[in-house]
C-alpha cells in the first residue's frame, strides 16, 4: 500500500497519473460511489446555466490555462 508520505514526495506527473488510475478504477463501478446530494445539486445547477448560455464548456487545455491565468 502506498503511504501518504510517498504520495507527497512524488513528482507532479506521477501524482497526476495516480489520480487517473484511481478515477479509472472508480468509474468501473459507478453505483458503488455515493455522490452527495450537494454535488448532484451543483451539477444540475451548472447544467441549467449551460443550457441558457451562462456556462461555456472549455476543453482541458483551455481550462488549465484559464485557471493558471494564462
Amino acid at each position: 500500500m502506498i503511504t501518504e508520505k510517498e504520495i507527497r514526495e512524488m513528482p507532479l506527473n506521477q501524482k497526476l497519473r495516480l489520480m487517473e488510475v484511481i478515477w479509472d478504477d472508480l468509474i468501473r463501478e459507478p453505483e458503488s460511489v455515493n455522490t452527495p446530494d450537494w454535488h448532484r445539486d451543483e451539477l444540475e445547477a451548472t447544467e441549467a446555466r449551460r443550457a441558457v448560455g451562462g456556462e461555456i464548456p472549455l476543453d482541458w487545455e483551455a481550462a488549465k490555462n484559464k485557471l493558471l491565468g494564462r
